[in-house]
């Protein structure tokens, strides 16, 4: 059975792309008659704000997007990747690194290789041991895929899981079997894939979808106001209203068609699904 995934960040309010993304991802699922298990990633405490968790709750409850299962928060998760990080390093597949991104990128040598001179008296990150040889894929839309991932971080330095291992972890733990994100993030694919074969984990399928742009053909953002689901709610704009628009947009409905996302079950269709960026003003 299949089993896709909702996993809002709560560091601002859920926009339309946000919507569109979580859309996708429910259909896919529920069209083949799957599960849809929701996480709410807010690892990085830094970006999270008071109150945006429950409201991205309030957001998909509105929008008619459910779920199975409890919610997992990867703030109580810490135990499972801490385990993890002490497999990898068992398996010298990850090694300590000071220096930073902007420092490897300037170094002639291999990143694990004299760091201890440039990162001297830092804590340390771990990064996972990346082979020299692409990582191969099919994306659901992209089609074959190949790429040569770095040496990336799976534990920063402050001791907490990295989106990376934080991500396979739990998309294992939840049984995901398809992933359905922006595609912003196709360059993680072959670093999680390299992480999931590590662990012994199979992979999911994956569905990278074109980010979707404001009226000024900017990436969409949470902080403006204009297009956030709960300033949407509060201006009386129905969830159907919402669904609708973003329905139009990946060749689902009619222009001015309002409905819910049960209802577009039957109408689900990836080969309708545009594979450029989208602009998207509001309903």
């Amino acid at each position: 059975m299949a089993t896709g995934r909702l996993a809002p960040t709560p560091s601002g309010g859920l926009h339309l792309g946000n919507a569109r993304t979580f859309l996708i991802a429910w259909l896919s699922a529920r069209a083949a008659g799957g599960r849809v298990v929701l996480r709410i990633d807010d690892l990085d405490q830094p970006r999270v704000k008071p109150g945006y968790t429950e409201q991205a709750i309030e957001d998909l409850c509105w929008l008619g997007l459910d779920w199975d299962g409890m919610p997992v928060y990867q703030t109580q998760r810490s135990a499972a990747y801490t385990a993890v990080l002490d497999m990898l390093r068992a398996a010298d597949l990850v090694y300590p690194s000071f220096a930073s991104r902007r420092e490897l990128a300037r170094s002639t040598q291999a990143p694990h290789a004299g760091e201890e001179q440039v990162g001297k008296g830092r804590t340390p990150a771990w990064r996972f041991r990346a082979p020299a040889t692409p990582v191969t894929f099919t994306d659901a839309l992209h089609g074959a895929c190949a790429s040569v991932a770095d040496d990336f971080i799976v534990c920063r330095n402050d001791g907490i899981a990295a989106y990376q291992l934080a991500t396979v972890v739990d998309d294992h733990f939840q049984g995901v079997t398809e992933v359905v994100r922006g595609d912003d993030l196709l360059s993680s694919t072959p670093r999680q894939i390299l992480l999931a074969r590590a662990l012994g984990y199979a992979s999911p399928r994956y569905l990278h979808v074109p980010l979707v742009l404001d009226n000024g053909g900017e990436r969409m953002a949470k902080r403006r106001d204009s297009t956030r689901l709960a300033a949407l709610r509060e201006a009386g704009i129905s969830a159907a209203q919402v669904i609708g628009t973003l329905a139009v947009s990946c060749g689902w409905a009619k222009p001015g068609e309002h409905v819910m996302p049960a209802e577009l079950i039957g109408r689900f269709d990836l080969a309708k699904l545009p594979h450029a960026a989208v602009r998207l003003t509001g309903p």
